[in-house]
């Protein structure tokens, strides 16, 4: 599902061509449109562009494949033992990967990056260059969708001091790739378990706001962060419901204005995928809904709403943000405008 999403922010996209699919041997030598079946997901047909391209094996064909183009993403079901070999097979072959993939996301050098949050984690490719002896290949990696709805949120409340965390995160079924007609059970159901879900939406928060030193990138040790996640019966948009503790309590009216202003690098470079305005606060008191909302800025940008008080914690807030566009592919087609423009496909 991740990788139809990329075929379709990238059929017109301004800077991107896409050369190459690339799959496993079992769809390998047919057309895409007959490979992909009546496992088309999406509510827009097949891009014409790619309908009739043959589709290569992405293991077997992998010299060709490095020869023919710029650059790799790469959304793959398979073993992470096979994801990282096949990963940094590419990488060797001087063929940078652009990853949706979680095996390499906790590799010290392999930046994971959320574009306006830690851009600067690219500065790293240089050390992991080093390491695979290569002058142009390297891998970077996104984060897992689930925590796109609320980190962007606290990211820009850090200057107060985040102590701890806890976020429940209301996950919809196109994370596990699925739709209603493939997955009829979670009609009118909610399932309170997510495999490895809680362990990534806990841990990968603190490498993407840790920092490089030396040959890699150090996690951040706090603040504490504690997760439950639940799939529900929602087609896309991942919600999270929120509670902050600081060590220096700003107000309510701080917050706002934090969020209404924070801005990144990929606003002020004008990156062709990055919405106008990250962060979105609805007043309603019945926003953000996931179906409402997660299209917001073709689904880059995040919703938040009920700001407010907590009897335990300082405040309590909810966010969204849709999986398989902020969260997925879209974070990836973003992350590799960034590293188009500071230069790492050259």
């Amino acid at each position: 599902m991740v990788g139809q999403r990329f075929i379709l922010l990238l059929a017109n996209h301004p800077w991107f061509k896409i050369k190459v699919l690339a799959a496993s041997p079992r769809s390998a030598g047919k057309p895409y449109s007959e490979a992909v079946g009546k496992k088309w997901s999406m509510d827009d047909p097949i891009p014409e562009s790619v309908k009739d391209m043959i589709v290569m094996d992405a293991t077997a064909d992998k010299e060709k494949i490095a020869s023919m183009v710029d650059f790799v993403f790469c959304a793959v079901d398979m073993k992470k033992d096979e994801i990282k070999a096949l990963e940094e097979a590419y990488a060797k072959l001087e063929c940078p990967v652009v990853s949706n993939n979680s095996a390499n996301r906790f590799t010290p050098d392999v930046p994971m990056v959320v574009p306006e949050i830690n851009p600067e984690h690219i500065d790293i490719i240089p050390a992991q260059r080093k390491r695979l002896g290569t002058k142009r290949g390297f891998i970077a990696v996104k984060s897992n969708c689930s925590i796109q709805s609320y980190v962007p949120a606290l990211h820009p409340l850090r200057k107060y001091g985040i102590k701890a965390v806890l976020a429940c995160t209301y996950q919809a079924i196109s994370g596990a790739g699925k739709t209603f007609e493939s997955w009829p059970e979670m009609v009118d159901n909610l399932i309170p378990y997510i495999g490895g879900e809680e362990e990534k939406s806990e841990k990968e928060p603190l490498k993407v706001w840790g920092r490089i030193e030396g040959d890699k990138i150090v996690v951040a040790d706090s603040p504490a962060i504690t997760t439950q996640c639940l799939r529900v019966p929602v087609s896309n948009g991942h919600t999270a419901a929120v509670f902050v503790k600081f060590e220096n309590k700003p107000t309510i009216e701080q917050i706002l204005k934090d969020w209404k202003e924070f801005a990144g690098v990929p606003q002020e470079l004008k990156l062709p995928s990055a919405p106008k305005q990250f962060l979105n606060y609805f007043e309603e008191n019945d926003r953000p809904q996931a179906k409402l909302d997660r299209n917001l800025e073709g689904g880059m940008a995040i919703s938040m709403g009920r700001l407010r008080e907590d009897t335990q914690y300082d405040y309590k807030f909810v966010c969204l943000s849709h999986n398989t566009l902020r969260g997925a592919a879209g974070g990836g087609v973003l992350m590799a405008e960034l590293l188009a423009v500071k230069g790492y496909f050259d």
